[in-house]
């Protein structure tokens, strides 16, 4: 068959509703400048769907010195990647920082958060190494994993026991083969809000010999005293191997960075692929990190604003008799009984009627009977917004509890 005959009969998960939602469930535009309130579809919307933590997306401090970066450096200089010609003090600079700030020996700076992780996966491990990984992590570690010439072994979310049962396999194996063995999860699981068990997991290094890579993009500036990161939360900073994060969430920028020991640092500087290979994070992007990452740590009252509006709006949604799952940070799942057609029913209604805009996951992200609207909470918004959505929740739930949506598509094309 023609591959792009194949691609043309292929819909993927999202079936007939790629087509039908493209625009609206998928792919909608939210305009105007990043805040509380953008415009949707020519509407003002209440929006709690950008993983702006700390609200630095717009803060005028970080806008000035977006603003005067690109203007001394533009968004081409340094010109190749790091290795050869991309390389600079200020990149120095901000590793210096990171690594300061995670309390590691070493940081690399990273053009992209998502294919770094792809690149770190593959770096560390050979086809001798053995992987034990949760069963729901990203999707970066999913590509990294596939990466893999040796064998790896998955446990269940968040369970701790069959973690061990997999570690038991895989150190057996790992002697067999003369390798190592890397565990994998994240310190904030970004769509149900969960916290990897970083904790426990640091306990079984008292019976197995592994090493510890934590994916922490939504606990990095969240969690934690000083905001860096669910190990500091867990207080097992120091048992994390390799600490990752990226700039897409409480950084409101693009890039990323990892921290280790300075042996392991200097490895992966001369050997992951996405930074060899592509071009290095511009001046811009790299100072605007510095003055992010300084910001962090001289303003925490940023991130108290933004725990007193994740616990006004959790609290509150709970109160309503809305379910939050397992949530333990920012990110705020309501999980409600609904099949497809009704959720896009129930999405029309809270946009289009409510005018809050929040994203949502249908089946095959979750069950069949189940959506989840994920509502990620900032620094920027008040407590009047709380209070406006929790009352929308309420009302929401109230429908569909009592078969208040017809059960058929919404017409996301009027």
């Amino acid at each position: 068959m023609d591959i792009f005959e194949k691609i043309k009969k292929n819909r993927g998960a999202l079936g007939q509703y790629q087509v039908m939602g493209h625009g609206y469930f998928a792919f909608p535009k939210l305009e105007g400048e990043i805040a509380p309130r953008m415009k949707f579809r020519g509407k003002e919307v209440l929006a709690w769907s950008l993983n702006n933590y700390l609200g630095l997306a717009n803060h005028p401090e970080i806008r000035k010195a977006d603003a005067e970066a690109a203007a001394q450096y533009g968004m081409a200089y340094p010109m190749g990647a790091r290795m050869m010609s991309g390389h600079s003090t200020n990149h120095e600079k901000f590793e210096a920082m990171a690594a300061k700030f995670t309390n590691k020996e070493d940081s690399f700076l990273l053009n992209f958060g998502y294919q770094g992780m792809v690149s770190i996966i593959d770096a560390l491990v050979d086809r001798h190494d053995v992987i034990v990984y949760d069963s729901e992590s990203h999707a970066c570690i999913m590509d990294g994993l596939r990466l893999h010439m040796g064998k790896r072994f998955v446990f269940p979310h968040n369970d701790i026991e069959n973690c061990e049962k997999q570690l038991q396999r895989a150190t057996k194996l790992a002697e067999e083969n003369n390798g190592g063995i890397l565990v994998i999860t994240e310190g904030v699981f970004g769509m149900a809000g969960d916290l990897g068990k970083l904790d426990k997991i640091a306990e079984l290094k008292k019976k197995y010999n592994f090493r510890l890579l934590v994916d922490d993009a939504h606990g990095f500036g969240t969690m934690g005293a000083t905001g860096a990161g669910t190990g500091e939360h867990f207080g097992v900073q120091d048992e994390i191997d390799i600490y990752f994060a990226t700039f897409a969430k409480s950084m409101a920028g693009i890039g990323g960075f990892v921290a280790s020991t300075k042996d392991v640092i200097n490895y992966l500087r001369y050997n992951l692929r996405s930074q060899i290979y592509a071009k290095s994070l511009p001046m811009a992007m790299t100072l605007g990190a510095i003055k992010r990452l300084e910001f962090i740590q001289e303003h925490p009252e940023q991130k108290e604003k933004l725990w007193t509006i994740v616990h006004a709006l959790q609290n509150g949604l709970r109160e309503a008799g809305l379910d939050l799952g397992k949530t333990e940070s920012p990110v705020t799942p309501v999980f409600m009984k609904s099949g497809v057609s009704r959720a896009t029913q129930l999405i029309y209604d809270l946009r289009e009627n409510y005018g809050v805009f929040c994203s949502v996951v249908i089946y095959p992200v979750v069950p069949r009977d189940v959506v989840m609207l994920r509502l990620i909470p900032t620094a920027v918004h008040s407590l009047e917004d709380v209070t406006y959505t929790v009352k929308a929740f309420k009302e929401i739930k109230w429908k569909i509890d009592n078969d208040a949506y017809p059960d058929e598509i919404a017409d996301f094309s009027k």
